[in-house]
Order: C-alpha cells, then structure tokens, then sequence
C-alpha cells in the first residue's frame, strides 16, 4: 500500500465511511477506490484533490506526513534554540564594542588634554 493510498484509507475509516460511500461522493466505482486505496492504481493530482475536497481538507492537510512534522518542528526548535544563542552571542559583542569605543574615547581626551 502507497502513502497516499494509506492516508485515504485513514481518513476514509476515521470518519466511518464505507468505500461505496467514497465511492460515491468520488463518482468512481469500488473497486477504483479500493485499488487506489491499496496502491495498485497510481493516483494523479486531480483525482488527490477531488478526494481531499470530499473529505473537506485541503490537498496539504491530507498528504500530511506526521513523522516529518515532528521532525521538522525538532529541527525547528533546533534553529531557534541556535538562534538565541546567537543572538546573546551578538549582543555580548555589541556590547564589548561600545565599551572598547568608550576607552578609546576617554583615551583620546587624555592623551589630548581635553
């Protein structure tokens, strides 16, 4: 069975519709939603789209993969967490130049007299 053909079959059985229930709202026979549903017939991006306005979700919402969801939002946190170290990082050196300006300045009037 293909990933999408799984994901159909999932969203088909969490709302408790029969394949000749799909079937129908689709206007295909059973037996093309079972091979789809199966992977035996490839699916094209209309007939994915037709499928996922029958469920009432987007194209995106039905192909969803939640394992890459989980790990890009690992990844996610990752950057940010790398982020704000490196903003910490930036600010700590921002600071070390004020001060390194305000000594060069303070340096100055001395070595001028003013």
């Amino acid at each position: 069975m293909n990933s999408a053909g799984k994901k159909i079959r999932a969203q088909r059985q969490q709302r408790g519709w029969t394949q000749e229930f799909l079937a129908g709202k689709l206007n295909i026979t059973v037996t093309a939603l079972s091979k789809i549903e199966t992977g035996i017939t490839d699916i094209n991006l209309s007939r994915l789209e037709q499928i996922s306005w029958a469920f009432g979700l987007s194209l995106g919402e039905l192909m969803k993969d939640d394992e890459w969801t989980i790990r890009t939002d690992k990844t996610l946190c990752e950057a940010e967490n790398e982020l704000s170290h490196k903003e910490a990082e930036v600010m700590r050196l921002q600071k070390k130049l004020i001060d390194l300006f305000e000594d060069l300045g303070r340096g100055r009037k001395s070595v001028f007299g003013r």
